[in-house]
């Protein structure tokens, strides 16, 4: 059976669910084994994570030759200038 699990990642969570040293792992937080994330958010990001036990549903969402368009929402110190905002808005790799 093909599941999927949606996770809103914490921020300090590392996206892997081998322990780790200094963060908690999402072996933490989900205890279902043979998922792993479709995608990935840094250690001090949060918000929405997908978790599937599908393989290829996993590559479809994660691999870039599949191109799928992921929208993230980016807080900042201060109040950016125009300059720094269109930076944004083009895109950050």
């Amino acid at each position: 059976m093909n599941d999927l699990i949606i996770l809103n990642k914490p921020y300090g969570v590392i996206c892997q669910f081998s322990a780790h040293e200094k963060h908690q792992c999402l072996k933490d937080f989900v205890e279902k084994p043979g998922f792993y994330p479709a995608g990935r958010l840094d250690t001090d990001s949060e918000g929405l994570l997908l978790l599937t036990n599908n393989g290829r549903l996993q590559a479809q969402i994660a691999d870039p030759k599949f191109k799928q368009v992921k929208t993230y929402w980016a807080q900042v110190e201060g109040s950016p200038d125009e300059a720094k905002l269109d930076l944004l808005r083009r895109g950050v790799d």
